[in-house]
């Protein structure tokens, strides 16, 4: 019992003694010649419909049209 322990212990500790990935250096803000992310301008409301209020249907031709037919069941 003990010996697995250490050896889970032991594998656990190693996967954390990985060395770091490397670190690379960032460009420095402050350099009017580093590079930038182009980003193209889209209009926040680009592909919205409009909606417009409409007139009342007739309800109860829109009830009949979707209730059950006479010989099915629900």
């Amino acid at each position: 019992m003990k010996s697995s322990l250490l050896v889970v212990l032991g594998i656990v500790l190693s996967g954390c003694s990985a060395s770091p990935l490397p670190q690379l250096p960032s460009p420095d803000p402050a350099d009017p010649q580093s590079p930038t992310a182009v980003t193209p301008y889209k209009a926040v409301l680009a592909g919205t419909a409009a909606y417009m209020p409409v007139g009342l249907k007739p309800w109860r031709e829109l009830n009949d049209s979707v209730t059950p037919s006479a010989g099915r069941s629900p």
